[in-house]
């Protein structure tokens, strides 16, 4: 598909009430809006697959896919039908009572990730959250750790989430300054460093936290070996090993979880994003039995969480998965996307490429452009993707995105680092 190819019904009546509404892109950000975020100067009504629209009609490559969220395009017709479905049933019941679709998606996720128990949750920070609090009592009430001396190991660089808690083991400043004071309880270490890692764990320490790649910093890959020495390390004091997978999980990576790639298992995995379909969030907790299951009830909960609108999606969502046709389309199409890369980096117009299945993080020279600047041409040329840190950007193209329309977005991509 190539622009001029997206077809939404009542896309053009919704570009009529959004532009009354929102007015110029250029004014998005102000009035009562929080500046929270400095998005690309394009105001969106509009989107299927790969494709999405702006209130003047222009449309758009998404090479983004809502950092993950997106991973089966926007609008796919079975989550679509599946949230329509739902909505004429019951959309939410709270916890207090059960719903007939609660049981069958913890089943069905447990399935998937090869885990013993699921807590659905909303975001993926709750997830993390949620994550930390389970690793905090199980070492309380299982490893006999001291009253409130808990201790959680986390990586430099990482990204789980702007809660109080998570941004005080943040090392991002525009994440953690001005939040204090920061939650105790957490040890930085290196990431890629096993060594490090052994030397900050010690009677302590419940849980070792780690992405298996650090995509808000950039895509970062793990040296080879290393998720394996945190694995052993883990499994040598004691620890549990938990795996954030919220960007990196379902498929992402041409493998259902990035820690597959490495033949590592976790104890406890956080999902979000993609798990909600692009429809709604939806997280989970998925992991052992005897870590989870010494939460109990009231000791942590959810009004949204594992709601029937959400748990009918997230059964949708699933579904796509167990064929692993997109796990597939992540190898092959993944496979095309380093490659090209890679030559852009031969010719001198990219510094580096990481990256794993339909993910990239790629460095442009900082003397050349900044990241923000080569976003702002990709916009241009009607290609969106999102800056980090610098002259990083990320690339992470809806999973279902054709080859003709990968090939077309990396070639305005080389277009506009020339």
């Amino acid at each position: 598909m190539t622009p001029g190819a997206l077809r939404t019904p009542g896309a053009a009546a919704l570009r009529t009430v959004h532009a009354a509404a929102a007015g110029p892109a250029s004014d998005a950000v102000g009035g009562h809006l929080a500046h929270n975020y400095h998005p690309l100067p394009l105001t969106l009504v509009a989107g299927e697959g790969a494709w999405v629209r702006d209130t003047d009609g222009r449309e758009y490559l998404d090479m983004l896919a809502g950092y993950s969220a997106l991973n089966f395009g926007h609008r796919h017709p079975a989550l679509v039908a599946a949230a329509h479905a739902q909505l004429d049933r019951i959309t939410l019941t709270s916890r207090a009572f059960d719903h007939d679709l609660l049981e069958p998606f913890a089943d069905r996720l447990a399935a998937l990730t090869g885990t013993e128990m699921v807590l659905p949750m909303n975001t993926g920070a709750e997830a993390v959250e949620t994550a930390i609090k389970a690793a905090r009592k199980w070492g309380y009430d299982v490893r006999g750790v001291p009253a409130d001396q808990a201790t959680i190991v986390v990586m430099d660089g990482n990204f789980h989430g702007r809660t109080t808690t998570v941004v005080s083991f943040s090392t991002d400043d525009d994440a953690r300054l001005g939040f204090g004071p920061y939650t105790p309880g957490f040890r930085v270490v290196p990431f890629g460093d096993a060594d490090a890692l052994r030397a900050a764990m010690d009677e302590t320490t419940v849980a070792v936290l780690i992405e298996p790649i650090q995509g808000e910093s950039g895509v970062i890959m793990p040296p080879e070996g290393y998720l394996a020495a945190v694995r052993t390390a883990c499994d040598e004091a004691g620890a549990l090993l938990i795996a954030d997978e919220i960007q990196s999980g379902l498929g992402r990576t041409g493998t259902t979880f990035a820690c597959e790639l490495w033949g590592v298992t976790p104890d406890l995995m956080t999902l979000g994003k993609a798990l909600g379909g692009g429809i709604l969030p939806v997280s989970a907790v998925v992991g052992r039995a005897d870590v989870l299951g010494v939460l109990t009830a009231g000791t942590h909960g959810s009004t949204f969480g594992g709601n029937p609108f959400a748990c009918a999606v997230g059964l949708a969502v699933i579904e796509l998965l167990e064929t692993g046709e997109f796990q597939a389309r992540a190898r092959e199409l993944g496979a095309h996307l380093a490659d090209r890369l890679d030559a852009l980096v031969a010719d001198g117009l990219l510094v580096a490429r990481r990256g794993a299945g339909l993910w990239a993080g790629i460095d442009v020279d900082p003397a050349r452009m900044t990241g923000r600047e080569l976003c702002e041409r990709l916009m241009e040329r009607r290609v969106l993707a999102k800056d980090t840190h610098g002259s990083t950007i990320r690339l992470a193209p809806p999973l279902m995105i054709s080859a003709a329309d990968l090939g077309w977005g990396l070639d305005q991509l080389a277009d506009a680092l020339r």
